[in-house]
């Protein structure tokens, strides 16, 4: 009998606690998750490590199929001026484009370049008019689209001819 008591007393003195436990667990469970615990968005695009631009993929399209490239975003006067300027290294699925808004007859030189790069012209209708190949490096003769362009993609010298790019591939970025 008296077991019975201390049993049925601390039974008693669980109750409110036992009650407040389940309220607390139902709350939790109500609450907006993760409210404490916000991550970060995670980046929509990567950022070169050594321009500090983003980098998009532009995907060519041709005959052996499509290409992605990872291409800096020069999209300030700024950035377009300084172009692959002083690099001195591009990987083979790399390059640079330069957004032309609004359209217009893109010309480029090699000033203060290193690298022999491909110059590809992309016209409004996102396909590809003409490539100054394998430019020379530091040349100051400017290189000059075939019409007007919405783009210019700029890739590691003969890269174009190794993947089969050359007038009408289409460009998506």
């Amino acid at each position: 009998m008296i077991q019975h008591a201390i049993r049925s007393s601390r039974q008693s003195r669980f109750r409110p606690c036992m009650a407040l436990a389940a309220a607390v667990a139902l709350l939790a469970a109500c609450s907006p998750q993760g409210a404490t615990e916000a991550k970060p968005a995670a980046p929509t695009h990567a950022v070169h490590p050594e321009s500090g631009l983003s980098v998009i993929p532009v995907t060519l399209q041709t005959a052996s199929g499509p290409h992605v490239i990872h291409a800096e975003v020069a999209s300030s006067n700024a950035e377009q001026a300084k172009g692959l300027m002083f690099r001195k290294h591009l990987g083979p699925d790399e390059g640079m484009i330069f957004p032309r808004n609004p359209p217009d007859v893109a010309s480029f030189w090699m000033k203060n370049t290193p690298l022999p790069l491909d110059i590809v012209f992309i016209g409004v209708d996102h396909r590809v008019m003409n490539i100054s190949a394998n430019t020379e490096p530091y040349s100051l003769t400017p290189v000059t689209a075939n019409g007007m362009t919405s783009a210019v993609l700029e890739l590691p010298g003969g890269r174009a001819a190794e993947l089969g790019i050359g007038p009408g591939t289409e460009v998506k970025w």
